[in-house]
């Protein structure tokens, strides 16, 4: 094995441990220069094993198969009754993001009866469902798809998603802690997400009972940023409390 490949090695196992790093970061551990580290993490890409992202690199699967698993299955009736309510507030002709995950993909499925939709999405799943409403546009971003749930990435995709200007952001996050932070386990997710939520004119916020009390590893934005909540149970203590400070709306689906 060459010095190239042990040190391209190495920083697939630090990028285990600490997610996402920086090409700073990588130049100082391994004492090579910026130049040096942008290619590293250029030829890792090219292999599908990290994705480009805010001038460093996150691994290109960095949340385990199984738990995206379970997530398609979990609380499936529920993400059910949520993506109708969340398409009860989305009028005909609407300009939309529509993030990834199971309980947007519910969205996706119950916005088929609309009209003349406009959607940027970065998940093929979702696209895909949406691709059956005969007048609608959807728009993909191009990338690297991760497997499991079909998610398409790059280090661009975040400028991409910001060309548009959307009525709706609708998005779903791994966890809403005691703090009032919504946040998600993937680096790149947040940059997209964060992206579409500056071009929105209201973000809703659609995710199911068990994500409330969950720490997710990135921060995304804090409650007081969304418009709407929109879940199959109202949010216990000490949320409640936060949510009634901060004033987004919330809609309980039943």
């Amino acid at each position: 094995m060459d010095k190239k490949t042990r040190r391209q090695t190495a920083l697939l196992r630090q990028l285990e441990l600490a997610r996402y790093l920086s090409l700073e970061d990588i130049a100082r551990h391994f004492d090579v220069t910026t130049q040096t580290a942008r290619r590293d993490v250029q030829e890792l890409e090219h292999l599908g094993k990290v994705r480009r992202l805010h001038g460093g690199a996150t691994l290109a699967q960095p949340i385990d198969p199984l738990v995206l698993r379970a997530r398609r299955v979990e609380n499936a009736e529920a993400k059910e009754r949520i993506g109708a309510a969340v398409a009860e507030r989305i009028p005909n002709g609407s300009a939309l993001f529509i993030d990834t995950g199971t309980t947007c993909e519910a969205v996706a499925r119950a916005l088929l009866g609309h009209q003349g939709l406009r959607i940027v999405t970065y998940s093929l799943r979702v696209a895909t469902l949406l691709a059956e409403g005969s007048d609608f546009t959807v728009a993909v971003p191009g990338g690297f798809v991760r497997p499991v749930d079909a998610g398409v990435f790059r280090a661009e995709t975040p400028e991409f998603i910001g060309r548009f200007k959307f009525d709706h952001a609708v998005i779903s996050v791994s966890g809403i802690d005691t703090a009032g932070d919504i946040g998600d386990d993937d680096h790149a997710e947040v940059a997209a997400v964060q992206a579409a939520m500056r071009q929105a004119e209201r973000t809703m916020l659609a995710v199911d009972a068990s994500k409330y009390g969950r720490r997710a590893l990135v921060k995304l934005a804090n409650l007081a940023d969304v418009d709407e909540l929109i879940s199959n149970a109202p949010p216990p203590p000490p949320i409640d409390r936060l949510i009634t400070a901060t004033g987004p709306q919330v809609t309980v689906a039943i």
